[in-house]
């Protein structure tokens, strides 16, 4: 933490324009997820790939990712399977959407982007930025 004698403006403006990341809790993930789950099968780097790509400023730690995709198989939304790459590789454990669970997933999904939406990081940076 920055001592508040040697706090300047620019320190202030700085820390707006780049905001550290933010890591995403279990209720937050468990949503993340069925956006993902909602189209597309899934494997656990993957989802934490597509979470970078998509979502820039957010994280997601692997004890998290486990833990919600557990969760979400005891609650019997998504199933699991291993799948052999078609190349070379090690078989991946795949995630999908059990199809009883559809309506769930798209209401928890939707969540997730009416959250993503009102939290838009890069959009509050960009107007922040405008500020200085």
């Amino acid at each position: 933490m920055m001592n508040a004698q040697r706090l300047t403006f620019e320190d202030i403006y700085r820390f707006f324009q780049t905001p550290q990341p933010i890591f995403l809790n279990q209720e937050l993930t468990v949503c993340y997820l069925m956006s993902v789950l909602v189209t597309n099968e899934s494997y656990g780097t993957e989802l934490v790939q597509k979470l970078r790509q998509s979502y820039p400023n957010y994280r997601l730690s692997d004890t998290i990712l486990q833990s919600s995709l557990r969760f979400l198989e005891k609650q019997e939304i998504v199933t699991s399977y291993w799948k052999k790459p078609e190349k070379r590789g090690r078989p991946r454990r795949m995630y999908q959407l059990c199809p009883a669970a559809r309506s769930r997933a798209e209401e928890f999904a939707r969540f997730w982007q009416d959250y993503t939406s009102a939290n838009d990081i890069d959009r509050l940076t960009a107007e922040s930025g405008s500020i200085a």
